[in-house]
C-alpha cells in the first residue's frame, strides 16, 4: 500500500506591503505581524500582547486598520498592507506623524507605530461620516460629527499606551485631522483652478 503524503503546511504567497511586492513561503499559521517582522524585517510594527487587545501591531489593510497579530499572512495576499514604514511620502512625514512629533504624542514610543496607523484610519473614517459609540447624532444627513476629544478617545480606544500619553495623543489626532482637512481643501481648490484654466 502506497504511503499517503501529508499535505504541506506551507504556501508561497505574495504580499503587497508599502507598495512593494514580496514573495515568501510561509506556514499557514504565520500571522501577518510575524511575516512583516520575521520575514520582511519591517520591525516598525510592534508585537505587544499578541492577542489583539493592545493595538501595538495595527497596520492598514486596504486602508482599514487591522491588528496584524490576529490576521493570517496567507489571508493578506492580494490586499494592500501599509505599515508605519510606508505612511510617509519620502522625507515628508504624514500629517499624523508630524503631529505626534510636534505634540509629544509618545513617550517610550513602543505603541506609537500602531497609534499612528490607527489615527490615520480614524481620520479617514471620521471624514467619511462613520459614527462611533460616542456619536450622539448618527443620522447620515447630519454628516461627520465634530471630532471632539470624546470622539477621538472612543475611536482610538483599541490602542493602549502603557506610558499614559493619552492627552498628547488626542491633541495630535485632532491637529492631524485639521491639517489633513486643510490639505484636502487645498488640493480640491488646486484641481478646480486647473480645471478652469483647462476650460479657458
Amino acid at each position: 500500500m502506497a504511503a499517503v503524503s501529508a499535505p504541506s503546511t506551507y504556501s508561497a504567497i505574495t504580499l503587497t506591503v508599502n507598495g512593494e511586492q514580496y514573495s515568501l513561503p510561509v506556514d499557514h499559521r504565520t500571522t501577518l505581524l510575524d511575516a512583516l517582522r520575521e520575514h520582511l524585517d519591517l520591525t516598525g510594527t510592534k508585537k505587544g500582547c499578541d492577542q489583539g487587545q493592545c493595538g501595538a501591531c495595527t497596520v492598514l489593510l486596504d486602508g482599514r486598520r487591522a491588528v496584524s497579530c490576529l490576521q493570517l499572512a496567507v489571508a493578506a495576499e492580494g490586499r494592500s498592507v501599509t505599515t508605519i514604514e510606508g505612511v510617509a511620502d519620502g522625507d515628508q512625514l504624514h500629517p499624523v506623524q508630524q503631529a505626534f512629533l510636534d505634540l509629544d504624542g509618545y513617550q517610550c514610543g513602543y505603541c506609537t507605530p500602531g497609534q499612528i496607523c490607527s489615527a490615520i484610519a480614524v481620520i479617514e473614517e471620521h471624514a467619511a461620516g462613520w459614527p462611533s459609540a460616542a456619536t450622539t447624532d448618527v443620522r447620515p444627513e447630519t454628516g461627520p460629527p465634530p471630532l471632539t476629544p470624546d470622539e477621538i478617545r472612543e475611536r482610538m480606544s483599541g490602542n493602549l499606551c502603557r506610558c499614559g500619553a493619552y492627552v498628547s495623543i488626542v491633541q495630535a489626532v485632532a491637529e492631524a485631522a485639521q491639517a489633513t482637512q486643510t490639505q484636502t481643501q487645498g488640493l480640491g481648490q488646486r484641481q478646480a483652478d486647473e480645471a478652469k484654466e483647462a476650460a479657458a
